[in-house]
């Protein structure tokens, strides 16, 4: 551990665990499980870039502010962008949703009924259509 991560918090995002119970999403056949599941409830993809900022606290600031129960009708992919990019590249191809990093689409009936990026980024989002 850098000095630097114990001075901007990276030992302490170490220790915390997320209140989100995150999918990770590592392979483009991925999205056809997720379309299923968005017939029965809401699924939400987050992409993520692991090197940018604004991506790093928009993810912690949702995170921080996701307060649904954990029986909340809602799956949650996580997909980092740096290592999975194909992936993000079929999602804007296949349901035709420009690009953003960081970017939250929610799907339900296989359909985007919501994308936003950056500082749209919002559980607000998610209570909308639970």
């Amino acid at each position: 551990m850098g000095i630097f991560d114990k001075m901007f918090g990276g030992e302490k995002e170490s220790k915390n665990e997320s209140k989100i119970n995150w999918i990770p999403l590592v392979e483009v056949t991925q999205l056809e499980e997720a379309m299923q599941q968005s017939e029965q409830h809401l699924v939400g993809i987050l992409k993520h870039s692991t090197r940018c900022g604004i991506s790093k606290m928009v993810l912690r600031q949702f995170e921080n502010s996701y307060d649904l129960p954990k029986e909340a009708p809602v799956d949650l992919y996580f997909l980092d962008l740096l290592s999975y990019r194909d992936i993000s590249n079929e999602i804007a191809k296949r349901f035709n949703v420009r690009h953003e990093s960081p970017q939250l689409i929610l799907f339900q009936q296989k359909k985007v009924v919501h994308h936003s990026s950056h500082q749209d980024i919002d559980v607000e989002n998610l209570k909308e259509f639970l």
